[in-house]
């Protein structure tokens, strides 16, 4: 299950708890949406702790370039050879 659902879950289970009225025999709905924010919240907590491992730092690709020191002689003075 993923983000997604989790937040499915929690959403549909405040509905079930807050904004429903239905009168079921044999069936508390307040309680089952309060048990679907429970695994809903949980899920949440358990995604983002294994996203949170998944990140892992990739080194660039670019080539490191060094620079070598220029020398400052008559001989070598960057113009040739």
């Amino acid at each position: 299950m993923g983000l997604g659902g989790c937040i499915i879950l929690i959403a549909v289970g405040a509905i079930l708890t807050f904004a429903t009225d239905w009168d079921m025999q044999g069936v508390n709905l307040d309680l089952v949406g309060v048990i679907f924010m429970i695994v809903g919240l949980i899920g949440v907590a358990t995604f983002s702790s294994i996203a949170r491992r998944r990140r892992v730092v990739m080194p660039p690709t670019t080539p490191v370039v060094e620079e070598r020191p220029h020398s400052r002689d008559g001989y070598h003075n960057g113009y040739g050879a």
